[in-house]
């Protein structure tokens, strides 16, 4: 069980969120490309989230430490063409790099998973690129399994990734 209390993001978070998906995104990723070279300027990671929680596309959460944005998730609806409109989505789960392996990205994969199944959703997908060990790793201790014939080519931050879908029932 997490100590982490999860609630749903407000406009006051974004600049935090923005914040922890930069310095996640870069501790993930950190070697695959020339250093800068695969970070979005933070002004844009904090706009992007900023409509994200004012639009509800994806809905947000935020796992906290006192009042210190540490984590968060976006879900929603798939994006992916032919799903079933019971399918949701994991758009999104950043964890401060810190707090990594101590319980945060569980209570927030917990707020998503209530959230997809209050939306009407019997399922979930996520996109996770196959050089992310730690995130696989995540994903399928929560239950996720590879669809191996999913796999695709995506640019995540200028770089060119291949990434695989996962996916688990909620029930």
């Amino acid at each position: 069980m997490s100590s982490y209390p999860v609630r749903h993001a407000v406009a006051a978070d974004a600049a935090q969120v923005a914040l922890v998906h930069a310095n996640s995104s870069h501790a993930a990723y950190e070697g695959l490309a020339p250093a800068g070279s695969q970070s979005l300027p933070i002004e844009r990671r904090r706009a992007f989230w900023r409509d994200a929680i004012e639009f509800g596309e994806p809905l947000l959460q935020v796992a906290l430490d006192a009042d210190k944005v540490i984590g968060f998730v976006g879900y929603d609806r798939s994006r992916d063409p032919k799903s079933k409109p019971t399918t949701g989505e994991i758009w999104a789960l950043y964890v401060e790099p810190s707090y990594w392996g101590r319980g945060a990205g569980l209570a927030l994969w917990d707020a998503a998973r209530e959230g997809l199944l209050e939306e009407g959703c019997t399922e979930a997908t996520l996109w996770i690129p196959l050089c992310n060990d730690r995130a696989l790793r995540f994903a399928e201790l929560a239950g996720f399994k590879r669809e191996l014939n999913s796999a695709r080519t995506a640019t995540v931050g200028g770089v060119k990734l291949e990434e695989i879908r996962l996916r688990r029932p909620l029930g």
